[in-house]
């Protein structure tokens, strides 16, 4: 099933809830409409230009419900070009029970997982070999400043304020714990932020199954409620 407009305004809104609900403060742009962006000015162009926003995608797998993420980018850098100098990233990521984003690694980005509130996260972690295999050696990570040697596919259970480093070139996929999480629907949720290097997330990103694309094509079943991260209209020129 593709991605579809409907999914990802219900995905908006009930991330929204989930926020309010932990008591978690985005920026006053999370909320802006349709209209609001196509009035903004040059001024903006951070945002725009880093990919800041809220940025809903499958991957491409056509399962969004298993394999997707719902996450809002609140800063990040831009590598190589001028006017950017940050070096760090900040996430803050929904996590229905067991909706993952596929297996892959980063070339450089190193990054913290912190399990914000709610129920548990389950980290699975690999190191990947010099050809970008899943590897058999054990490895070294920090789990709340505490280093740890993991075997491959091994899985780190983190509770609310507890965290873990994954290094570059480490394969992983994290997930809401079922049975751990708040409520909705019926669905538990759990959230997680990323605090991390630069994130590029055009070239330095390695999918070990890769369905093709970041940032799917959208299906347009109903009207935008949000721009995506990477949907934003070009900034408005003053006459």
């Amino acid at each position: 099933m593709n991605l579809k407009r409907s999914m990802i305004n219900a995905s908006v809104h009930t991330a929204k809830t989930v926020v309010a609900h932990f008591g978690v403060y985005l920026p006053s742009f999370a909320y802006w409409t349709e209209e609001q962006w196509l009035d903004a000015g040059s001024e903006y162009d951070e945002i725009r230009d880093c990919m800041l926003g809220w940025d809903v995608t499958d991957f491409g797998s056509k399962d969004f419900y298993n394999i997707g993420r719902t996450l809002f980018t609140v800063r990040n850098g831009r590598l190589n070009r001028q006017g950017y100098p940050k070096q760090y990233a900040e996430k803050w990521l929904i996590d229905p029970e067991n909706q993952r984003a596929p297996a892959h690694f980063h070339l450089s980005k190193r990054e913290d997982i912190i399990c914000r509130a709610g129920g548990n996260i389950l980290v699975q972690l690999t190191k990947a070999d010099i050809e970008g295999n899943p590897s058999s050696e054990t490895f070294l990570t920090q789990v709340d400043g505490c280093t740890r040697r993991l075997g491959p596919g091994d899985i780190v259970r983190l509770r609310p304020g507890e965290s873990l480093t994954i290094h570059p070139r480490t394969i992983h996929q994290f997930w809401g714990e079922e049975g751990t999480g708040w409520r909705v629907d019926g669905v538990g949720y759990t959230l997680s932020s990323e605090i991390s290097s630069v994130c590029d997330d055009w070239n330095d990103n390695v999918f070990l199954v890769d369905y093709g694309v970041r940032f799917p094509e959208i299906e347009e079943d109903e009207p935008r409620n949000c721009f995506l991260c990477h949907e934003y209209p070009a900034a408005v020129v003053e006459s």
